[in-house]
């Protein structure tokens, strides 16, 4: 089977300005990176120019896979609408190849009817929006027992009943999927993994957040490479984009290290 492909989520080291991140990344081989809006004093946040963006990619040799992300996508108003223009504008003319679509994590939306309507006229609005640009829309489940939208089978129903097949794809959370507990894996429809490891022994399934989100290595309890290996062994040729959302990673001294051990332990496993 082919190499892996990893990516680069600016998650991983939140606190380096994109030139030093896009270092990174390349210091380590990798040549796919996803970029965020939600990190304050960094881009896109404090204001640099899509161009900009796009030229420091272009100097480094890499490819921005993603902005991650339009929150609440599918909570859909007219702010939201403003929102994803100006996002899905910012993706087109930094290079990005698609936005991150995050469903609304607070409780609400959650009625059985209710959920579904939501989606399909978020997605439906979406995609000419996302045509017109050239922009994948990826569509993330998450797993949290509060969130609107935890099934990427109904994810994928949705995309498909709005004929998006052609604008919208999944993204597989390996710590989603875990705790979302979803057996139906969707390759065929899936365009980004994202990886991260819990290590803890002691944090429930049902206590995990987004801070027990480390490396993965040889203590992971979500089962990483066997997810990997699934989507491959079906046919999954694209990205495996690391994002920890850990303190301690993101304080990490040694994060380039951390990241060659745990590509290796993918590698292996793999």
């Amino acid at each position: 089977m082919t190499a892996v492909s990893f990516a680069l989520n600016h998650m991983t080291a939140p606190a380096l300005p994109l030139d030093d991140f896009f270092k990174l990344a390349t210091s380590l081989g990798i040549s796919a990176v996803e970029i965020r809006n939600d990190l304050a004093g960094n881009a896109i946040i404090d204001g640099t120019p899509a161009g900009d963006v796009k030229a420091l990619a272009q100097k480094h040799g890499l490819t921005i896979i993603s902005i991650n992300a339009l929150q609440r996508f599918n909570e859909w108003n007219d702010a939201r609408a403003a929102e994803a223009q100006d996002l899905i504008a910012y993706a087109r003319d930094c290079g990005a190849k698609a936005l991150v679509l995050v469903p609304v994590n607070d409780g609400s939306g959650q009625k059985d009817g209710e959920r579904q309507a939501n989606l399909r006229q978020a997605l439906t609005a979406l995609k000419p929006l996302l045509e017109a640009a050239g922009i994948i829309g990826l569509v993330e489940p998450l797993g949290f027992e509060i969130c609107s939208l935890r099934s990427k089978t109904e994810a994928a129903e949705g995309i498909r009943a709005v004929g998006g097949e052609g604008a919208f794809k999944l993204v597989h959370d390996t710590f989603h999927h875990y705790l979302a507990g979803e057996e139906k894996f969707h390759p065929e429809l899936t365009g980004l993994v994202h990886i991260s490891g819990v290590t803890d022994p002691d944090v429930s399934v049902g206590e995990m957040r987004d801070p027990h989100r480390v490396l993965v290595d040889a203590d992971d309890r979500l089962d990483n490479v066997g997810q990997a290996k699934k989507l491959r062994d079906a046919g999954y040729s694209g990205h495996f984009s690391f994002e920890p959302f850990s303190s301690v990673i993101h304080q990490s001294s040694g994060i380039a290290r951390g990241l060659r051990e745990s590509m290796a332990y993918l590698s292996a496993g793999l």
